[in-house]
């Protein structure tokens, strides 16, 4: 009766989840669908102007999917590299009492408010970029190093647990191959964590590019196109927290169509990277 019970419980809360699920992507389509189906999909997706508010309202996002795409694969191309050197030295070079004292370090870093990230960038590195590079310091370069320090925490955490579950008779059997240290790092450890670091990847990918509180302070919020990491923009997130307090009508459907094409695009980055992960294996299979 007691494991019939805990199964029972289990079951629930799975169903709970799915039914939470389920009711958030019905709140989001049944308040978004409507405005996109009215406008068009493809003037909604290709429109340059958003101007909610004007006589004749324009309801177009493509300013705000360029800024999402280059926030979120600038700090993939800062966190990922530095994310991935870290695990391996913390799994492979590192002193024991120097590893156990990293792993809660870079976990406070997960812990440490989105705002308090958003100040740095605003009072530290804007200025800075400011006068080093040229522009106006609020640009997506700022916020897209910010971001690649925010996904640090989870891309670590997942790539160390990753490299760890290597089983150790692949590292010997390596090693007696006559293999060099990082020989084995480099052409056994990395590949067999590969699905493990990948999912670290996805995991990052989707902080950055849900992030708001912080890019609404660092990206410049400028409804234009960025065509260089020096110039300001904003994303589909940072656009919804700034307007959704007074908008109405239609403005707050779009709005919502907005987290549509959000979820939807969250979905397919998934999904993409979800056959990459699994294509390796089968092509093993079929060798």
């Amino acid at each position: 009766m007691k494991e019939r019970g805990i199964g029972v419980l289990l079951l629930a809360t799975a169903l709970g989840a799915l039914i939470a699920l389920g009711l958030i992507t019905y709140f989001i389509f049944q308040a978004g669908v409507p405005l996109i189906a009215k406008v068009g999909l493809w003037q909604f997706l290709s429109g340059t102007e958003w101007n909610p508010t004007a006589k004749v309202p324009k309801f177009g996002i493509l300013p705000m999917i360029v800024g999402s795409l280059w926030l979120t694969f600038g700090s993939l191309l800062i966190g990922v590299p530095l994310g991935l050197a870290v695990a391996v030295f913390m799994v492979e070079l590192a002193p024991p009492r120097l590893a156990v004292l990293m792993r809660p370090a870079i976990q406070l870093l997960a812990g440490i408010p989105s705002v308090i990230y958003g100040f740095i960038g605003l009072t530290l590195l804007a200025p800075l970029i400011r006068a080093t590079l040229g522009g106006p310091g609020l640009s997506v370069l700022t916020g897209a190093i910010i971001l690649g320090f925010m996904i640090l925490p989870t891309i670590i955490a997942i790539s160390e647990d990753a490299m760890r579950a290597v089983p150790l008779a692949i590292r010997e059997g390596a090693v007696a191959l006559g293999s060099s240290h990082w020989q084995v790092i480099i052409g056994v450890i990395l590949p067999a964590a590969r699905s493990g670091i990948i999912a670290g990847v996805i995991l990052g990918m989707g902080r950055a590019l849900g992030e708001t509180m912080a890019v609404i302070m660092m990206i410049g919020n400028s409804l234009n196109i960025p065509v260089s990491p020096l110039q300001p923009a904003t994303t589909l997130t940072s656009n919804i927290g700034l307007e959704m307090a007074y908008a109405g009508g239609d403005h707050r459907q779009a709005l919502f169509g907005t987290g549509v094409v959000l979820f939807i695009f969250i979905m397919i980055l998934n999904a993409l990277a979800t056959t990459f992960v699994r294509r390796p294996a089968t092509s093993r299979r079929s060798a």
